[in-house]
């Protein structure tokens, strides 16, 4: 609207809230559901019609290919990508006693918690984030990892325990990042969407994707990654692999020029390196 002065006008702009598969079934894991676009997919189907002309999506849930008849041209600046350790017990996931509780329905999570401190139990854990809190004010679980972008957003920030360095726990690919679509041939909405591009955050999404796609990550592997300009202006880009029971992690890393091109290259590379080094099986849960 501040760029556009036909958008400010009453009544220029509607917000149609669209619930989708994954917002609706809170009870299952995604993995049994169906995996991919659980959360895009009504949305998408509503944009193809004409329902809507522009669609919003958590970059995170967006699958690597698209329908027919729609782009993704558009990513806002990227929120803080970290995850963030709640629990009302301990100030760490090192404070906790063996055998103590998390609750995640992140397989990301659950291996990379797993891999470093084998004497935790990890259980499914969905709901949107007032959901989670809940429970382990409850004390069905002892503590929960959740993204500190979507605590920011709703302003829950309160919560926190402690923040996660990427190290620690590296990322969902996209973690953070907020992607806008339309249709490939609405020109009129593709102009107004450029002009809130954010090139940084597109490309480092781009580069994230293309491992993903490279791996053709389900929601029955663990997969994690993270492209970011570095302050030599090059892009470093880190992946992992792991099984859920986090007895294996493999882990690789890139840096290259901050370009799209070869940003995607890096991705791509990354992720025939991971598969090789995998072996037969791995990816067969």
């Amino acid at each position: 609207m501040s760029l556009h002065s036909e958008l400010a006008e009453e009544g220029a702009i509607h917000i149609e809230i669209i619930k989708t598969t994954g917002d609706k079934i809170l009870n299952q894991p995604l993995a049994d559901i169906g995996g991919k676009g659980l959360f895009t997919k009504e949305i998408d189907e509503a944009l193809l019609e004409g329902r809507i002309d522009i669609a919003v999506h958590s970059m995170k849930d967006v699958p690597t290919y698209f329908p027919d008849g729609m782009i993704l041209p558009c990513n806002l600046p990227r929120e803080d990508v970290r995850d963030v350790f709640i629990s009302l017990t301990a100030s760490s996931l090192a404070e906790l006693p063996a055998g103590s509780v998390v609750g995640s329905a992140s397989l990301r999570r659950q291996s990379q918690i797993l891999y470093r401190y084998p004497s935790l139990k990890v259980v499914n854990f969905r709901g949107n984030v007032q959901t989670r809190l809940r429970k382990l004010n409850d004390g069905e679980v002892q503590a929960t990892l959740l993204a500190l972008a979507g605590l920011k957003r709703l302003n829950m920030t309160e919560n926190v325990t402690a923040i996660l360095s990427v190290e620690e726990m590296l990322p969902a690919i996209a973690q953070g990042a907020i992607g806008i679509a339309c249709r490939s041939n609405d020109d009129k909405m593709a102009n107004y969407l450029a002009s809130l591009n954010h090139e940084e955050t597109r490309l480092a999404v781009a580069c994230e994707r293309a491992f993903l796609e490279t791996l053709d990550g389900s929601c029955r592997t663990p997969i994690a990654g993270y492209a970011y300009r570095n302050k030599d202006g090059d892009c470093l880009f880190r992946g992992l692999v792991a099984s859920p029971d986090g007895t294996r992690v493999l882990e690789t890393s890139r840096k290259g020029p901050f370009v799209l091109n070869d940003m995607i290259s890096m991705g791509k590379d990354a992720g025939k390196e991971l598969i090789s080094r995998a072996g037969p099986g791995f990816f067969d849960w």
